[in-house]
């Protein structure tokens, strides 16, 4: 049974965001599938409804030495695919590719750095201007783009502002991300420095926040006295694909569980915030993981499970499993699948648990948040309270953005039976309106200088500091063998079993209503 609940909207069309100050933007990577996927899309569209500046332009910078109109071919190929044929206009990609050039330049070659300050300059009228840098590439090339930026002045705020977007992964464990926060801190400040997680531009993981703090309904019953347990799941039924170089390096736990996964925590549990800015909202997430005890290795072995996906059926095709990918060692012990405990010390959610899981290759691929709330303290239906279902809060980031709440109810009829209901709000359906892939918010946000967003040097290491023990717990001890579940299943048998400790058990990954289910009580006059 699902009740529908349909948003009351004041405006239609798409949603209003602030004008970016006009300025140069250089994409650093500037051929590689993030620019062509997700940022000159994203660019394109933020120009298309006004919000970038008609004066900004963009420079795409990369090793290959190439003609500007080549570069504007090979952004239009990226722009039709990301936007389909039928939405693909030429009239709008004209005037976009406009403000579209090209510099080719060895990122390793400090250099080669000053010729792009004279590019930058001429495009400017001049002067440096306002500036926002891209790192759109492999790990390995932060730290020679931030030292050729330092060499040339290209960090310089005399003539304009300067600020740098880094994508994650900050680092593979505490120590590399403090010394590449080091690096970075010696040509850029803190608050020039723009670390970007593309969940926290996800309108649904920023809607995180309004519903607990924008609805005094939810705010008093969020804690620890009714709320039983929570879990967060990223589930994905694509494997590693062409990824297998990056993930043999990285396993589920960096790729996912630091930043993205944890992300989602602090957002579930943080405090209210004094107010919506950068260092406010920060300040409480950080306080959330500084809160969680780090594990020991004994607690590493019972509270984490890791796992490997082999060969299996996804949607009635045969895949392969994971050691069979391209560029996987074949006796590889990288996990692809993550579940986790994580206890929050304070006083709102002292005792209870928080499961992470997260996982390639499943039967589905969902991304929510279920908030699990204790039973009805009283069994007042013949005390069979076993059929009376807790209350569910399930908050889903993908797909069908929105939020489910399960409850209980009594059946139309003579007996006293109960169905397991489902009020469902949908974003697309409430609002009928284009919702802005995570890019766009992310970049329209740093262009106008709002950091809230984006992940502050202190909450970096805070996350490294928990997720550090576990990576040194798990090289010391062998793992179960690889591959321990098929893919198309729910992961790992050990994942449930997890859970099942607490007497707690996994949200199946549907949407779908629980069965209706008689109470066995005698019908109230």
């Amino acid at each position: 049974m699902t009740i529908n609940i349909e948003a009351v909207a004041t405006k239609s069309g798409e949603s209003a965001l602030a004008k970016a100050d006009p300025c140069v933007i250089i994409i650093f990577g500037a051929t590689g599938d993030l620019t062509k996927r997700k940022l000159i899309p994203a660019l394109c569209h933020l120009a298309r409804k006004g919000e970038l500046s008609e004066t900004s332009v963009i420079i795409g910078v990369d090793r290959e030495p190439m003609e500007a109109d080549k570069f504007k071919g090979i952004m239009q190929a990226a722009v039709r695919e990301a936007k389909g044929e039928q939405l693909f206009d030429a009239g709008e990609w004209r005037q976009f590719a406009q403000k579209l050039h090209y510099f080719a330049c060895d990122l390793k070659d400090s250099g080669s750095y000053a010729g792009l300050a004279a590019r930058i300059q001429e495009l400017n009228g001049g002067t440096l201007g306002n500036r926002l840098y891209y790192c759109a590439t492999p790990p390995t090339l932060v730290e020679p783009i931030i030292g050729g930026i330092g060499m040339s002045g290209l960090a310089s705020e005399a003539a304009g502002w300067a600020r740098i977007i880094i994508e994650k992964p900050f680092g593979r464990d505490l120590a590399s991300a403090q010394a590449l926060s080091d690096t970075i801190s010696l040509v850029f400040m803190e608050h020039q420095i723009y670390r970007i997680d593309h969940y926290l531009g996800k309108e649904t993981v920023q809607n995180i926040l309004v519903f607990r703090f924008g609805n005094a309904l939810f705010e008093p019953v969020w804690n620890r006295n009714h709320i039983d347990y929570v879990e967060i799941t990223a589930a994905e039924t694509l494997g590693i694909g062409h990824r297998g170089g990056y993930y043999e390096e990285a396993g589920a736990l960096r790729d996912m569980v630091t930043n993205h996964l944890m992300q989602l925590l602090a957002l579930i549990a943080m405090e209210p915030p004094i107010a919506f800015d950068a260092d406010a909202v920060r300040d409480k997430k950080i306080q959330v993981w500084r809160t969680i005890k780090p594990m020991t290795a004994a607690e590493v072995a019972v509270k984490t499970v890791r796992g490997q996906y082999g060969i299996g059926q996804i949607e009635s095709n045969f895949v392969p499993g994971y050691r069979e990918e391209p560029s996987v060692a074949s006796d590889s012990n990288t996990e692809t699948y993550v579940a986790a405990e994580f206890r929050i010390e304070n006083w709102r959610w002292a005792g209870v648990p928080f499961y992470l899981r997260t996982g390639k290759r499943l039967a589905r691929g969902v991304t929510e948040l279920a908030v699990h709330f204790k039973r009805p303290p009283q069994p007042l239906f013949a005390g069979k309270t076993g059929l009376i279902e807790p209350n569910v809060i399930a908050l889903r980031i993908h797909p069908n953005e929105g939020i489910d709440i399960r409850f209980d109810a009594k059946q139309p009829g003579s007996e006293m039976q109960t169905a397991n209901v489902q009020m469902d709000f949908r974003y697309q359906q409430a609002f009928n309106m284009r919702i802005p892939e995570a890019y766009e918010t992310l970049l329209l946000d740093a262009l106008c200088g709002d950091a809230t967003l984006f992940t502050r040097r202190d909450g970096v290491e805070a996350q490294w500091r928990l997720i550090g023990p576990i990576l040194e717990a798990w090289r010391r001890q062998s793992p179960d063998a690889f591959p321990n579940y098929a893919a198309g299943s729910e992961g790992p048998k050990a994942a449930d079993e997890l859970l099942a400790r607490n007497g707690h058990q996994w949200r199946l990954l549907d949407t779908q209503p629980q069965s209706t289910h008689q109470t066995g009580a005698k019908k109230s006059l």
